[in-house]
């Protein structure tokens, strides 16, 4: 069998590579490489401040947490402070993908209220989102100049989460005696608090006892309609 040299050069699969793609591809590759980099900066900023807090906290320390140098940090974020606000919208994103990706599995609205109730306790459990949530306020007091930074990038989260209250309070027939906004602050801060004196002293209060409190008062919120 004949093979012409033109067919020796092409590639395998009788692909070409289209040199106008070339620059789409490399930029796409970066794109990919940056994300992932900036991820890992993000993941390792989060176990930081949660371990020494803001005030604490080195950017050096980020850096080498996440694999990378004080240059590389500079190359992603401007200044402590910055990457801390990243984290906080990251972190806002995230409590609100959970709590949709709860309500998504059911479609009874008794069980979604629930649902709700039951991750609204577990989310108790967890020790890095307390203590990183005390210092985003902690953060919004000592820094008043970026109080009103903070305070809008915090607004979604309860905005969204007093919707959603508000929602299935009218689906199920319970009623409530604030607003949805009031009802989410009240219940995120009952949570952080429960939790943090639980980390402080495990035996006064234990993980039953924590998640008891927030279920009550998560039913006292949203109350069920008494019948006239």
């Amino acid at each position: 069998m004949h093979v012409s040299k033109h067919s020796l050069s092409r590639p395998l699969g009788g692909l070409r590579r289209d040199p106008l793609k070339l620059p789409a591809l490399r930029r796409s590759r970066q794109q990919r490489r940056t994300a992932a980099t900036r991820g890992r900066l993000l993941a390792a900023a989060e176990k930081i401040f949660a371990r020494d807090g803001f005030e604490a906290a080195r950017l050096v320390d980020i850096a080498a947490l996440a694999g990378y140098t004080r240059g590389a940090f500079y190359a992603h974020f401007k200044s402590k402070e910055d990457i801390f606000f990243a984290l906080l919208e990251l972190w806002v994103g995230r409590r609100i993908e959970e709590v949709n990706s709860v309500l998504e599995r059911y479609a009874d609205p008794a069980a979604r209220l629930g649902a709700l109730r039951e991750h609204y306790a577990q989310i108790a459990t967890d020790r890095r989102l307390a203590l990183l949530s005390l210092e985003f306020k902690l953060f919004a007091i000592r820094h008043p100049k970026a109080h009103a930074r903070l305070r809008a990038r915090q607004r979604p989260l309860r905005e969204t989460a007093g919707n959603i209250l508000r929602r299935l309070a009218k689906d199920s027939g319970a009623r409530m005696a604030i607003s949805g906004v009031a009802a989410a602050t009240g219940l995120a801060a009952l949570s952080n608090t429960l939790l943090l004196e639980h980390l402080v002293d495990h035996v006064s209060i234990g993980d039953s006892d924590v998640r008891h409190l927030l279920g009550a008062f998560f039913d006292a919120v949203l109350e069920p309609k008494r019948a006239k």
